[in-house]
């Protein structure tokens, strides 16, 4: 913006620190909303890798409660130590898996660019040009209003655990606590949460009048919390009190010392929106979101709320730790006991 020139509050801009870029455009009232992001493979099954990375992308305009992507681009590198045979099978499912997410997102693949690297690397770039009223800025949580998370935590321990299968000496720290058959249910969980679209969370925040959210993924449900506090126009804080974690994952990670799931800082690939919700909105949110008319597997649970405080972030010392079943490899519907709770409040 030009020196000393004030913010339009009717066409904000966010820059560098959240999920995406909101910059005014010269056009219209118009706003381009960018975002990009990329990592390293995490589970086995390339096509599902392609869906997992377009899933991450999209996350962060879904954050934004942008239902729409007018483009996407791939970025992939490809490792030097493959062989010519593997390259040529595990690259057309990479991308395939990204351009079918894509697809079911409503946007295309248009481009991107491919190179040869010592590590794969898979992601991309989502760009929309949006009108004010679609997208909700993160910044205005209010005192009373509840925190909604729409994933699972645990997707970090369920993949590390699958790779300990074939490791003993890791394998034996946790087998007290978890069986070979658990950890391959929780690796498929993880794997299909991961690769499930933001797309109906975001529709839906508008639908209840969120106030702001933000995608958990790298720094974990409390880094994102306190990102996500520190943009607050009000003088808030945010407590968050349940954690709904993938069956067995929170045994996993205290047997293993690792993880710091139980303290809120283990990282999530493609996790759920955290939203903030006025109070009366929030358990019909989590109602509507399981409802049968946007398919299986979405899920939400209240999880803390936004009291008045100095716009940070805390974990009670004790939260409640809500086991989520796995719905298993056919990824049928969840065990009746597993979601009883998910729509209840909780202090």
């Amino acid at each position: 913006m030009p020196a000393g020139a004030e913010p339009n509050p009717t066409f904000p801009a966010l820059g560098i620190g959240m999920d995406s870029c909101v910059i005014p455009l010269r056009h219209g009232g118009l706003s381009l909303v960018q975002t990009t992001d990329f990592f390293y493979p995490l589970v086995e099954d390339p096509y599902m890798m392609g869906r997992i990375a377009c899933a991450n992308v999209l996350s962060d305009l879904y954050a934004m409660g942008i239902t729409e992507c007018d483009n996407m681009l791939m970025l992939l590198s490809v490792s030097q130590s493959m062989t010519e045979e593997e390259r040529e099978k595990i690259t057309p499912l990479m991308i395939k898996g990204f351009r079918d997410a894509a697809e079911e997102g409503g946007t295309a693949v248009t481009g991107g660019q491919t190179v040869v690297n010592p590590w794969i690397i898979v992601g991309g770039v989502a760009t929309v040009v949006c009108q004010p009223n679609e997208f909700i800025m993160p910044d205005s949580a209010v005192v009373g209003d509840v925190l909604v998370l729409t994933k699972p935590l645990g997707t970090q321990v369920a993949v590390n655990a699958h790779q300990w299968l074939d490791n003993p000496e890791r394998w034996n720290k946790i087998n007290m606590v978890v069986s070979r058959e658990e950890v391959e249910l929780a690796y498929q969980e993880a794997m299909f949460n991961m690769a499930t679209l933001n797309r109906t969370a975001a529709g839906l925040m508008h639908t209840f009048n969120a106030h702001a959210a933000t995608d958990i993924t790298g720094f974990g449900i409390l880094g994102h919390s306190q990102n996500l506090a520190k943009q607050q126009r009000n003088e808030v804080s945010f407590v968050i009190h349940n954690l709904p974690i993938i069956a067995k994952m929170a045994a996993i990670s205290k047997a293993s010392g690792r993880f710091g799931l139980l303290q809120g800082t283990s990282a999530e690939t493609s996790g759920g929106l955290l939203i903030c919700l006025p109070r009366e909105q929030a358990a019909r949110f989590c109602s509507e979101i399981k409802s049968s008319k946007y398919g299986e597997g979405h899920q939400a649970w209240i999880v803390g709320i936004v009291e008045k405080g100095n716009r940070t972030a805390r974990i009670i010392d004790k939260p409640r730790v809500i086991e989520v079943l796995p719905r298993g490899a056919t990824a049928t519907a969840l065990a009746p006991d597993s979601s009883n709770a998910s729509s209840e409040p909780s202090s």
